[in-house]
């Protein structure tokens, strides 16, 4: 649906990649590498989302690296904006709608990194959860986001990635 109001893909990837998680940075030539892109399309792209204010630059050694700038003031909405594409409002929605001891929901793999490939790995933390009832909702919730979804489902982990929901802390889309 976003693509209808961004009509470039390169830029839609772009803001995919910087705002899904707030630690992703990029530079050039690994931004153009990761997304397939030409380096120009993507200095096109850079130029113009560092120009209205929704990324910042910085050099660092003989790079020139971008990340989000989280103090403007549509940062807050355009992270939204990109969960509610990528389906991570609906998948913790539906997760929490229909289980009841869920610890964490973290997002682990290309989409922690900001990656739009279409497989979201998802952790599951919680007791005694039932793990055949997972499944089925991933047929669920995959036919609403259009993404296929994986789960894992665990009492514990301390691996790194990005913590959509926390029950302690009643936080959500927060680096873990």
């Amino acid at each position: 649906m976003l693509e209808t109001l961004i009509t470039s893909k390169t830029r839609l990837r772009l803001l995919v990649k910087f705002f899904i998680n707030v630690a992703n940075n990029g530079h050039l030539r690994g931004l153009a590498e990761e997304m397939h892109e030409s380096t120009n399309a993507i200095r096109k792209e850079l130029k113009n989302l560092e120009e209205a204010g929704y990324l910042n630059k910085e050099a660092v050694q003989n790079r020139i690296s971008y990340k989000a700038n989280t103090k403007h003031p549509l940062y807050n909405t355009l992270k939204n904006i990109i969960f509610k594409h990528i389906g991570l409002d609906s998948i913790v929605e539906i997760i929490l709608d229909r289980m009841g001891d869920v610890k964490k929901v973290i997002v682990i793999g290309d989409y922690a990194n900001g990656i739009d490939s279409g497989i979201i790995e998802v952790v599951v933390v919680g007791d005694e959860l039932n793990t055949e009832y997972i499944v089925n909702l991933s047929v669920k919730i995959e036919k609403e986001i259009k993404r296929k979804v994986q789960f894992f489902i665990t009492q514990k982990y301390d691996g790194k990635g990005l913590t959509i929901y926390d029950s302690e802390t009643s936080s959500n889309n927060e680096l873990d």
